[in-house]
């Protein structure tokens, strides 16, 4: 009997597609396998099997699939059962969540870049069709994989792409140039021929007259343990070379004679050594309070809502549950929301955990989290994975506990491309499939958490006492405002700031400054005209960044020498307005010439080893001032640090979003508590031009719940979460006009079915990105409304939208539950 295959393929595509398995194929297919399909004209692309069947499809005509690449399940049953969950919730094609899931080494397509790899070496013999391809690709360095397939003739080359990549001969080409292939290194080992004592015998008379490569072969039968009676070692062939102390021309004179033959070993970019692993640390009275009343709500509830105060020893209660979970056979998901935070907090694990640790996250090349993807999915998996919002989608066999450490931050939430998911909300989903725990850990708890523990949805453990009973720092406001006035600030400190930040360098303590801002200006303006620099692709003026002598704009990438004379007027007094990080970071070290100064920004983090060297500087005490934007607020553990300056308060304030105060009270009280965590209670200069709002004053008392109950109170009148659901409805089109026809047309749709739910359609604050146009709807819905019926009706809306021939080149898209 015929079989067939629905497959996932990694594009904007919902549902699945049918394929029929050739005869030969037949025994190989499996749900969770990957496998090369056509699709479209003359494209073929990885896709993942959802299901095996017998009965074709009567609606197209089936095409084959071409090969099959694995011999087990990349995706599992569980995984799968999640994509669909995630597709459905977040209103985006299965095809979306694919793509975003796996590595790119995992789903090769005709337009993928393939690379030569110049070093490579073939030590077995290639293919006539690997061969074709390598010389094809020798004459020309990079090419797609669909000139390679017209070039060659060969049909169905992603196998021997795939096939090459696995011998290291290829790179595959990415905006980054990450690749996969196997890190793999060259071993050496006796012929067969010769691999007894008697023939070994005779070679060493043979060679009495070579002595270096009897040395060479004495060497490597002392590195086997050949001549011992235990198992044979591995011997690499650069360590051999480097013990014996002799040329690789000696080398190849015994590979030339037989006695030797080389092979490739793949020994994996995962580091598998054991560390030293160090017992716990005991936890202290408040802690050990906190860690039985987390156990004793997991009895009761499978979410519980961590509320520990900064600095009050909450990784430690982290690391003793995943201690309890790992010694019940379980395995663990402890999910950060920055890059940044693993550095440190890998070193805390490791101490404790060992090779049972392994670390996921998007500045990994795509090398390395293809070979996690393949340890998961092997008979020993890491135990422990620690990682950002991505690892949401790895494979687990095992799961127990989940911890969403800094459940608060919003960097939890996809933005772009779909899916439009949120981490943590993912999370919890994700192990209640498992049957796992999930604990959501934070100082500064988002209102929709905190409302569930308060309702009694989640569980709620307090921490109100910080490690060794330092007290929370004093943080001291100061009004910027009239200083302005008076003419007493130095560039954007304030005189008070300045003594601080003097007393504590005398002090050899250290100082954060914060500045939500980076780049060196928000703006540069024409002092004659009030001309300002705008991007020629969005509605955004261009930020000055005075490292790379230009202006750019930080939503498209555009750049834009910084011009000398005004263009619109000719006058040369062109001004800065505003300050970012790097701003910052020029007056800071004219002011204090002979303190080592960094910063941490977008623009200085770009690599994975970039972070660790600035973190790790400023831990050992190398760098004095670390001046960053949000980056800095988020957990990170340093121990010298006596004074925080937050520069300017009133920017997170006056932004035009109903989660601002929330967001500025989280940021303002997490940049706090990175003062005086160890050893002194620490200080925080809060500068501010609003000195009587509501919210600076609940950060200087650190009242939370205050604020809290205030916004919740809010946002019940105005219907906002936690009381009811939103989705953005956002519409882009190159063409303005038609985008306004289009944004009413769908309005007028949705408000038909849904009513007074929908708002809109409105232009967001920046209204034109990447020379698309933007609208957006806004759809509020209540807790008790079905909201499948809701998806529903969105699907169709869009769908209907999208048939239209006007509108078929438009772009419509759903954030739900947006940030």
């Amino acid at each position: 009997m015929k079989k067939y295959v629905d497959v996932i393929l990694p594009l904007p595509l919902n549902g699945t597609y049918t394929y029929a398995v050739p005869d030969d194929l037949s025994l190989s297919v499996e749900a969770g396998c990957r496998v090369v399909v056509p699709f479209g004209r003359k494209k073929y692309y990885t896709a993942i099997i959802s299901n095996v069947h017998y009965c074709p499809p009567s609606e197209y005509e089936v095409k084959e699939l071409f090969a099959v690449l694995d011999d087990s399940p990349v995706l599992l049953p569980l995984q799968y059962r999640f994509w669909q969950w995630l597709s459905g919730y977040y209103l985006c094609p299965l095809g979306d969540v694919y793509k975003a899931a796996m590595p790119s080494g995992l789903k090769l397509e005709s337009e993928t870049m393939v690379e030569y790899n110049p070093d490579f070496e073939s030590l077995q013999p290639l293919s006539a069709k690997e061969q074709l391809v390598l010389d094809l690709l020798s004459a020309e360095h990079e090419q797609c994989v669909s000139k390679l397939e017209k070039d060659s003739g060969i049909k169905n080359i992603l196998t021997v792409i795939k096939s090459l990549l696995d011998k290291g001969a290829l790179f595959v080409k990415e905006e980054l140039r990450r690749n996969y292939k196997p890190r793999t290194e060259v071993r050496v080992r006796l012929c067969s021929e010769v691999a007894h004592e008697e023939k070994l015998q005779a070679l060493f008379t043979e060679l009495g007259r070579a002595p270096k490569q009897l040395a060479l072969l004495m060497k490597f039968l002392e590195l086997s343990a050949f001549m011992g009676t235990g198992t044979l070692k591995e011997v690499s062939k650069k360590e051999l070379l480097k013990q014996a102390d002799v040329s690789a021309n000696v080398f190849a004179a015994l590979v030339d004679k037989r006695l030797f033959e080389v092979y490739d070993f793949e020994v994996g970019r995962l580091t598998n050594a054991l560390a030293n692993v160090l017992p716990l640390n005991p936890l202290n009275e408040f802690q050990r309070k906190g860690y039985a009343e987390v156990v004793e709500s997991f009895k009761q509830k499978n979410v519980c809502l961590l509320h520990g105060v900064t600095s009050s020893g909450k990784t430690e209660i982290y690391i003793h549950l995943i201690a309890d979970a790992l010694a019940q056979g379980k395995q663990v998901l402890y999910l950060l929301p920055e890059i940044a935070l693993t550095t440190q907090i890998t070193e805390r694990l490791q101490r404790v955990f060992g090779s049972k640790l392994g670390v996921y996250h998007s500045k990994f090349p795509d090398a390395e989290r293809v070979e996690i993807w393949q340890k998961q999915l092997s008979n020993e998996p890491y135990d422990v994975i620690l990682g950002v919002r991505s690892s949401v989608f790895l494979p687990f066999s095992r799961l127990g506990l989940v911890i969403v450490d800094e459940e608060h931050e919003n960097t939890y939430k996809q933005q772009d491309p779909a899916p439009r998911y949120h981490a943590r909300n993912a999370a919890i989903v994700l192990a209640s499939m498992y049957g796992a725990k999930t604990l959501l850990g934070t100082a500064t708890p988002s209102i929709e958490s905190y409302f569930n523990a308060q309702t009694g949805k989640y569980g709620l453990v307090e921490i109100k006492e910080r490690f060794q009973e330092i007290q929370l720092p004093e943080i001291v406001p100061v009004d910027i405002k009239e200083l302005y006035r008076k003419k007493r600030m130095t560039g954007p400190f304030s005189p008070l700031l300045l003594k601080e930040i003097t007393d504590a360098l005398e002090r050899s303590e250290q100082v954060i400054l914060f500045q939500n801002r980076r780049g060196f200006a928000p703006m540069i303006e024409c002092r004659t005209c009030g001309w300002v620099p705008k991007c020629k692709n969005c509605d955004v003026s261009l930020t000055y960044h005075k490292g790379m002598n230009q202006l750019t704009c930080h939503y498209c990438g555009y750049t834009y020498q910084v011009p000398t004379v005004c263009p619109a007027c000719g006058g040369v007094e062109l001004l800065h307005r505003g300050f970012g990080t790097e701003k910052i970071e020029d007056d800071i070290k004219l002011l204090f010439p002979d303190v080592a100064v960094a910063r941490m920004d977008l623009d200085t983090t770009r690599t994975r080893t970039a972070y660790e060297k600035i973190i790790a500087d400023f831990t050992e005490g190398r760098t004095r001032i670390l001046i960053g934007t949000q980056m800095v607020s988020k957990g990170l553990d340093f121990d010298r640090v006596s004074v925080v300056g937050i520069l300017n308060a009133d920017t997170m304030l006056n932004y035009p979003d109903f989660r601002s105060y929330e967001r500025a009270f989280q940021l303002m009280a997490q940049v706090a508590g990175r003062a005086g965590r160890k050893h002194k209670r620490g200080k925080v200069i809060l500068q501010t031009k609003s000195m009587d709002h509501e919210v600076i004053a609940q950060v200087i008392d650190n009242r939370y719940e205050e604020m809290a109950q205030g916004q919740l109170a809010e946002r019940q009148m105005f219907q906002y979460p936690p009381f009811f659901r939103l989705i953005y409805v956002y519409m882009k089109h190159k063409n303005s006009e038609l985008l306004d026809k289009m944004a009413d047309e769908m309005a007028g749709k949705l408000k038909t079915v849904l009513g007074t739910r929908v708002l809109g359609p409105d232009k967001p604050p920046v209204a034109r990105i990447q020379t698309l146009y933007i609208k957006k709807l806004v759809v509020k819905i209540e807790n008790d409304v079905s909201m499948n019926k809701v998806r529903e009706i969105l699907y169709d809306a869009r769908l209907a939208m999208l048939q239209n021939e006007l509108f078929k080149s438009a772009i419509i898209y759903y954030d739900v539950d947006p940030m």
